[in-house]
């Protein structure tokens, strides 16, 4: 497949590194040359440095036989008009685009996007994006990481392991046999920062990086065979209110369980404009990094904090300064992924990564066949894929045993219908079926190849 990434920051290299990793033919563009080095020298990729929206880089960078474009430069009007003319110059038949600005994404102008008005087939809202990611950690604040799969019927969940978990040097095959009505898969374990997919004679050890998946009804269950409990969240305190932090208070808002949220945005505009749209939400116009203010937020009380500034460091800081203060979980917005081991050591139980969040809302679109959704794993070691198996895969009518899956990869979950199926051995994977797989990123190819899923791409 022949793709042209505009913008080389982290979001397009990131996806030039997937892509070019699977041998497809990537070209980066971007208008400064230093990032297009960049990508160049460290990926097997072509670059141009130029503007992406005009027509002649366009058509240097191969846009008359390309089947995909994906704006993803820092300017929303230029990945919207780069996306117009990939449509009436080239007709690229494929085009995916970021967009940041909120008056973009109102729902009553979704008409825009039509292909006889602006022709984008795919927007992507990394706000919106991270305010969900958000609210899925508040939902399951045991867990470092979560996603959920299958309409909400299946999750993935990221737990660490302390001292105290009651399955500790358990292999798994035997875990399987102590909690057989359980339907949890072990799909993949960090270890002394080494991610891997484990095998049945595997066990597991404090301090590891577990990644299950479970039927969204075991998750309860599962959280107690791991040791972990489930805790309401019912005072947070947002550190930001911006887009991100604006959108998981209006969220909040409308959930039926009462939620007490008092927001702390430096900005005096953002801080107003935030008062303006929230109703039941308190705004607090100062420094989150302020002991004095953050007392006055109640953060010894508070049961969570949510650093979502625009800055790490300020997010790392007013995560660890809450904790110090009381506050019982804290998740922090963390753009530099050379940041992230720094997490544990300081305390901080989650944090979000938002061009990761972008990154694996992108791959869904880019995944050959009937890929539901894709979810990327650490820094793009592994990706969790749920997919519906096709008539013409290789795998349609086999049993689980009888496939010949990388050691890289891993079944967590099978829906059959509307029920949700521990894959086992002797478990049929029928056309229709979807399932939900752990791959480590240099077999998603073989994947891929497994699916036959080339043939339903376009």
């Amino acid at each position: 497949m022949k793709v042209i990434i505009c913008g080389a920051g982290q979001v397009g290299w990131q996806i030039a590194r997937h892509l070019s990793g699977e041998k497809n033919d990537v070209t980066v563009v971007d208008n400064n040359p230093d990032l297009v080095k960049r990508a160049t020298d460290t990926l097997d990729v072509k670059g141009l440095a130029g503007f992406a929206s005009y027509p002649d880089v366009l058509e240097r960078a191969g846009a008359r036989d390309a089947d995909m474009i994906i704006a993803a430069t820092h300017s929303d009007e230029v990945n919207m008009v780069t996306c117009q003319v990939a449509h009436s110059a080239f007709a690229i038949n494929r085009k995916i685009a970021r967009l940041r600005s909120q008056s973009y994404l109102e729902a009553i102008y979704s008409d825009i996007y039509r292909r006889d008005h602006m022709p984008i087939d795919v927007v992507i809202s990394p706000e919106l994006e991270v305010a969900e990611a958000v609210l899925q950690r508040l939902a399951a604040p045991a867990a470092f990481d979560t996603e959920t799969f299958m309409q909400g019927r299946g999750q993935l969940m990221g737990l660490r392991l302390e001292d105290d978990c009651p399955v500790l040097n358990t292999p798994l095959r035997q875990l399987n046999d102590l909690f057989s009505t359980l339907r949890v898969i072990v799909m993949g374990i960090r270890r002394k920062g080494k991610l891997f997919v484990p095998g049945a004679g595997d066990q597991l050890f404090a301090d590891d990086d577990c990644y299950f998946f479970a039927p969204t009804e075991d998750i309860p269950r599962t959280l107690e065979v791991f040791g972990k409990s489930q805790r309401n969240q019912e005072r947070l305190v947002i550190v930001g209110g911006g887009n991100i932090g604006l959108a998981v208070a209006q969220a909040l808002e409308t959930r039926a369980t009462r939620t007490r949220a008092k927001v702390i945005e430096r900005s005096r505009k953002c801080a107003e404009r935030a008062a303006d749209a929230l109703e039941r939400t308190i705004v607090l116009n100062g420094d989150g990094l302020d002991a004095t203010l953050l007392h006055e937020a109640g953060i010894d009380r508070a049961d969570a904090i949510l650093a979502v500034t625009d800055d790490d460091k300020t997010n790392m800081l007013a995560a660890v300064r809450a904790k110090a203060e009381g506050c019982a979980y804290s998740i922090a917005l963390i753009n530099d992924p050379t940041l992230q081991p720094l997490m544990a050591p300081l305390g901080i139980d989650a944090y979000i990564n938002p061009r990761a969040t972008t990154v694996s809302s992108i791959l869904q679109h880019i995944r050959h066949g009937r890929v539901k959704a894709v979810y990327s794993i650490g820094d793009a070691e592994a990706e969790v894929i749920e997919a519906e198996v096709l008539s013409t895969s290789s795998i349609a009518g086999a049993q689980i045993r009888d496939i010949d899956f990388p050691e890289g990869v891993l079944i967590g979950g099978v829906k059959k219908g509307n029920e949700v199926l521990k894959p086992t051995g002797s478990l049929r994977i029928d056309s229709g079926d979807v399932i939900v797989l752990f791959s480590l990123s240099s077999d998603v190819p073989a994947v891929e190849q497994l699916l036959q899923v080339s043939i339903d791409f376009f």
